[in-house]
Parts: C-alpha cells; structure tokens; sequence
C-alpha cells in the first residue's frame, strides 16, 4: 500500500447544518478526497459537543481533520483539536447559513471546489481565541443581538438563511439597552456602557455586520475589537447605524482597536455568543490568542 492510500481523514458532518441544501456536492467532495488518497471515516454529529468530544478522543489518530456544517460545527470541531498536544490540520466544507469564517477565507460554497482546495494541502497557520477556558475562531461577542445568533432553530436558518437571524433580532428589540462594564484591553482601560461588543478574528459578523478586510489579519497575534458606546440621542444612534454600515470605525460612539488579549468585568446578566454558539454569563472574562495554533488546509 502506497503512503499516499495509507492517509487517514476523519469527516465531521453535521446532517442537521444546509439541510435543504442537495447531498450530490458532498459526495463529490468526498470523492476528491478519497481521490488525494485518504482513506475516509465518516462521522455523522448526533448532539451538541459531539464533534468535540469526537475530535477531542480520537483526532490524533488522523492525518487530517474535515469539517462539514456551519460555524457552530466549526467551533465544535476546533475546540476538540485544541485539546491535543499535536492537532492534524483542519479542512472545512461550509454548510451553514452565514458561515463568517468562510467567507473571510475565501473559502468556496461549493463542497466540491472547497474539497480541492483541500486537497492542494496548502497549509495555513490561523489564531485561535481563548475565551475564559473555551476556544473560538472568529467572534466573542456580546449585548444587542448577540441572543439571536444562537436562539434562531436550525430549521429556520435552513429554510430563511440570514433572515432568520433578522427575526430573531426584531424579537430582542425591546430589550436593547446597554450595559456597564469596565474592559482593559492591553493597557488600555475602557469603563462605561456599551450596546455591543465584538472580539473577532474575521471580515463578517452574523453575516450582516462587515469589517474592512484591509485592517483584519488572521494570523498577527491580534484581535480587531469593536464596541459600539450607549447612544444618548435618536440622532446619536442614526449616525451609528450610518457608521457601521458605511465601514467608518473611527467615527464617534465606537471604538475599534487591534488588541491580543481583554479582560471583562460586569456587575450584569452579560448574553455572549462564541462563533454563534450560546456562552453563559460570568463577571469576569479573558480573552487570549493563541497565534497560529490552528493549521488549516485552504
């Protein structure tokens, strides 16, 4: 047996992620993969942190990690590969409603055009976020519409991709109101209130909010923080609204900085959301980057 056919890949699928989507594109990449010489085992994710537990148990014994679903999945599997004292690289299909990290990776939709992308293994050293003891790729976020990334059911994101998370969002906007907390990101200390906080290591935000890609680097040690101040005036919260659409970071009522690590303290009920996925809230968080712990294969 030749050491290509001797590669081992180990599949991570999330059947519940683009259910509507058609099954054909999967199998094609499938057959990329066994095609590059991977000898494939396929594992179908049956309940939450299944994919890390998976990874967790049984990823050092691959040559190589894929994962398809959406950024939940993702993380999932992320989380798992950061437990091993030697994590193999990671491959991704997209399968999800906004897939963030994809699109700042350019990574295609199609599960075929991905697969190859794959299988070039053309490696890439990628940060990963620590959030108290767990991991995220791409955002920690907290406040306004944070619930929404998480609380919209998979069978709405399959059937009304982002707008879902638009009616989820409408349902949350009695309760906007901001929140006290007292942040030191580096050596700076930031106290006051804050409608949304975002740490990231991505150009997408729920699909919706954008960041310029000129100023986010995915492998510099560093997070792009964005907070978003109380406003205190109908005319304030216009021209925040105008701000963030319009790329304007600079622009009175946000703050956006290149930071490597925050610490969060807050007396509240803080909603957060680790790449989409609920996070509970605690009074004190910590957040690191882990340079380039994750190898991706794009």
């Amino acid at each position: 047996m030749s050491h290509l056919q001797e590669k081992k890949l180990l599949f991570i699928l999330n059947p519940r992620a683009g259910r509507n989507k058609p099954h054909g594109p999967l199998f094609d990449a499938l057959a990329i993969l066994s095609g590059a010489g991977y000898l494939i085992r396929i594992h179908e994710t049956a309940a939450p942190e299944d994919a890390a537990e998976t990874v967790a148990r049984e990823g050092k014994s691959y040559d190589l990690i894929v994962a398809a679903g959406g950024d939940g999945t993702l993380n999932e599997v992320i989380s798992g590969l950061m437990r091993l004292d030697a994590p193999p690289p990671l491959g991704y299909l997209p399968q999800g409603t906004t897939n963030d990290f994809a699109s700042s990776l350019q990574i295609p939709r199609d599960p075929a055009a991905a697969a190859e992308r794959i299988a070039q293994r053309n490696v890439r050293a990628l940060d990963i976020g620590q959030w108290n003891q767990r991991s995220f790729i791409y955002v920690a976020s907290f406040g306004a519409f944070t619930r929404s990334s998480y609380a919209a059911s998979q069978a709405a994101k399959n059937a009304l991709g982002h707008f879902a998370y638009i009616l989820e969002g409408m349902k949350d906007l009695n309760t906007l109101r901001p929140y006290h907390i007292r942040l030191t990101a580096d050596d700076e200390v930031l106290d006051g209130d804050y409608l949304f906080g975002a740490v990231c290591n991505s150009t997408s935000i729920g699909g919706l909010m954008k960041l310029d890609p000129e100023r986010v680097v995915l492998d510099d040690g560093k997070f792009e923080m964005l907070l978003v101040r109380s406003p205190k005036t109908a005319i304030d919260l216009q021209n925040l609204v105008l701000a963030l659409l319009n790329q304007q970071y600079d622009s009175p009522g946000l703050v956006f900085r290149h930071v490597s690590s925050l610490r969060l303290e807050t007396e509240e009920e803080l909603p957060w959301s680790l790449d989409g996925e609920y996070a509970p809230s605690v009074p004190v968080v910590e957040i690191s980057n882990r340079q380039r712990a994750l190898r991706m294969l794009l």
